[in-house]
């Protein structure tokens, strides 16, 4: 395949966007991924900074999910944003991207239940409500333990996390990112919260789908007196059931949520609608179109796209960008790749995932024209 005709077989997701005034060179964004290289004492380093730095064709990077605080732990050796150190790690990686013209956002990150008390000095994990994830084990400091009930958060102390939440984007900000994405999916606590699966609460952040929303929406607003909200986004999953998420009344909880995010004029709401990785099978999938319906700013695909898939739905208005996640993991030049229609490495293994060492991580080799 010639160049000029693989490109132009994606010519609306090779092309530039306007994120609201932050130019993106393409719609290809690099979706947050978890890697855990960042050590016991959670501070991001060199060796990060040469795996962003890779992968900078992309049009927006979305960092890998970042803890705001300790509470917030629940992955081994993943990056923090609540100290010194870890903003001068961060900075080093934004200094890196912004000399490459490519712009990142941080995502804002607290595990709730999907976590363990070996993180947490023996006492349990928090959530919305005292009810374990139904699953095999979860990897911790101390090797694979089994799930453990977590403790539901007293209703004062919900304003501290949201204040986390606030303390967090100062950092952020002061590590050089472009903005911050708020990670309210994939079963971690905020999403805990809008589920009524996870949320039994009786209190003014239970019950209704206002209620149950309402914790999302203390900790935008607190993100918007940070940032300004064209520099905010939020991360839903109305689909998935990692984390042993799923709600009977799921399509009502999400379209109630995109409507009122849409309010704000946030910088993009990023919607992990694609089934690849797991569905909880309680009503037909909803799709980007449901989305767009009650959303009016730019809207993020995500999860199983290929480049054919994503130009669909871009030319088609359903989406105007798209997050690729495990393609990023061995394709660090992955636009070019896209670009030339050049084929793309093997899928890294999944043991080399979370490794703590640049095997899997930053030696994937870049394509090499003959």
């Amino acid at each position: 395949m010639n160049d000029t005709a693989s490109t132009n077989a994606s010519p609306r997701l090779l092309s530039p966007f306007d994120l609201r005034g932050l130019p993106l060179r393409n719609r290809v964004v690099m979706a947050p991924l978890t890697r855990a290289r960042s050590g016991r004492e959670r501070v991001p380093n060199d060796l990060m900074a040469e795996y962003y730095t890779q992968r900078a064709s992309a049009g927006l990077i979305i960092a890998e999910a970042t803890t705001i605080s300790e509470q917030g732990f629940g992955w081994v050796d993943s990056p923090g944003i609540y100290n010194d150190a870890q903003v001068a790690g961060w900075k080093k990686i934004t200094t890196a991207l912004r000399a490459r013209g490519t712009p990142i956002f941080l995502q804002l990150w607290h595990c709730g239940r999907a976590s363990h008390s070996s993180f947490h000095g023996g006492q349990p994990a928090v959530s919305a409500s005292a009810i374990k994830i139904d699953g095999d084990s979860i990897h911790t400091p101390v090797g694979k333990q089994p799930y453990e009930t977590p403790r539901a958060l007293e209703t004062a102390e919900v304003a501290d996390v949201v204040q986390d939440y606030r303390r967090a984007a100062e950092r952020a900000k002061a590590a050089g990112f472009d903005g911050v994405e708020i990670h309210a999916a994939n079963g971690y606590l905020i999403n805990q919260f809008l589920d009524s699966k996870t949320n039994h609460r009786t209190d003014r952040y239970g019950g209704s789908v206002e209620n149950r929303y309402r914790f999302l929406k203390e900790i935008v607003e607190a993100v918007l007196t940070v940032w300004p909200a064209d520099r905010v986004a939020v991360r839903l999953s109305p689909n998935g059931n990692f984390n042993d998420m799923g709600a009977p009344d799921f399509r009502g909880t999400y379209t109630y949520a995109a409507a009122q995010l849409d309010a704000y004029g946030l910088a993009f709401l990023h919607v992990v609608d694609g089934l690849a990785f797991g569905f909880h099978q309680q009503g037909t999938p909803m799709t980007l179109p449901e989305f767009r319906a009650v959303f009016s700013g730019p809207l993020m695909g995500n999860c199983g796209y290929t480049r054919e898939t994503a130009e669909a739905a871009i030319v088609s208005g359903h989406a105007d960008l798209i997050a690729f996640g495990r393609p990023y993991l061995s394709n660090p030049d992955l636009v070019e790749r896209f670009t030339h229609g050049w084929e793309l490495n093997p899928p890294a293994d999944p043991k080399v995932w979370s490794a703590p060492t640049a095997e899997g991580y930053t030696d994937f080799p870049f394509h090499r024209r003959s």
